[in-house]
């Protein structure tokens, strides 16, 4: 199936304006103090009071560069497929890019090997070299004021996010043999019995890294454009349980009361389905971040921008468009 999502189970992004700061000063004074007798003071000193100075705001040296989002969230613990991804709300120029990355500071708790990519003129991500390493700190800090955009905008503020990179859960669909494997730290846990897209409607392959996932979300076939013919047998209008999300198109995870003992065939619009006892297992294990890599489907890898498929672009593939190339991240 795909979908129309109507609740969220993970929440993805906070908006992020980079809104100025101003501090303000102040003044002292001292006067005479009384001898110790109460008599006459013994020495007096004073200063001529100063008038109270003005807060005073920079002058901006253009409209402001703004942030539209960052994910993951800051304080959260993701997945080690995670990227960390900044869109702009307006278009950044070619010729600033590198200056941008240079301000969007990467910090670790141990060294890691990864870069900045451009999706677009508005999304630019980090992602390690290879996955991160389960249990390391992320830190960015976005340090752009007076950065610009080499549009006219200016970055007028820094904004500092967090998170945690937690175990590693990694699951491997196979669509040819109607299996899924999933791993937590190197070790199978669970196999299932699934089915996955269809001759017509194959299922993306490649590595997607989990957006969210939801409870609930209706699926509509007209919403993603199969069909808005309720008379076609490509048509659907269904709300489903235990949904997780693995790109923006509308591919999931998830049970589906059309195809409710999977593992026989190839019954879906390109989501992978589950019975409705292992799908309610496999949403409440997995999260934002972790790893799903289908096989076996004819249809190809996801695009690295539909949602989190990061690594579905090799490294030299990734570092191409990169403003300032690879890097090894500072440690904190």
């Amino acid at each position: 199936m795909s979908r129309v999502r109507t609740s969220i189970g993970i929440a993805l992004v906070a908006g992020a304006v980079l809104a100025g700061t101003s501090a303000c000063g102040g003044h002292t004074k001292s006067a005479s103090a009384p001898a110790a007798d109460g008599k006459a003071p013994v020495s007096t000193t004073a200063t001529t009071p100063t008038p109270s100075p003005k807060p005073t705001k920079p002058k901006p040296k253009g409209p402001p560069m703004l942030l539209d989002t960052i994910t993951p969230l800051s304080g959260t613990t993701v997945g080690v497929a995670m990227p960390v991804s900044v869109v702009f709300s307006k278009p950044v120029a070619t010729s600033a890019r590198a200056g941008v990355e240079n301000h969007l500071k990467i910090s670790t708790s141990q060294p890691t090997t990864g870069a900045w990519h451009w999706f677009s003129s508005t999304r630019v991500d980090f992602r390690p070299q290879t996955y991160w390493k389960p249990g390391t700190k992320v830190s960015i800090d976005a340090d752009l004021t007076n950065v610009t955009d080499g549009n006219g905008r200016y970055g007028t503020h820094g904004y500092h996010h967090a998170f945690t990179i937690g175990d590693d859960n990694e699951t491997m669909v196979n669509a040819k043999t109607h299996t899924m494997k999933v791993m937590h730290n190197g070790a199978v846990i669970k196999t299932y019995p699934i089915d996955a897209g269809s001759p017509t409607w194959p299922s993306w392959d490649g590595t997607m890294a989990v957006i969210d996932k939801s409870a609930k979300v209706r699926m509509t076939s007209c919403s993603v454009g199969i069909s808005c013919d309720k008379k076609s047998p490509d048509y659907y209008d269904l709300t489903l349980p235990w949904d997780v999300h693995l790109t923006t198109s509308g591919t999931y995870i998830h049970y589906s009361t059309g195809d409710p003992q999977p593992g026989h065939s190839v019954g879906s619009h390109g989501c992978v389905h589950l019975s409705l006892a292992d799908a309610k297992w496999y949403y409440n294990f997995v999260k934002q971040g972790d790893p799903v890599t289908i096989t076996g489907s004819p249809r190809g890898k996801a695009p690295g921008d539909n949602g989190y498929a990061d690594y579905n672009l090799s490294w030299s593939q990734w570092l191409s468009a990169s403003g300032a190339g690879q890097i090894t991240t500072a440690t904190a």
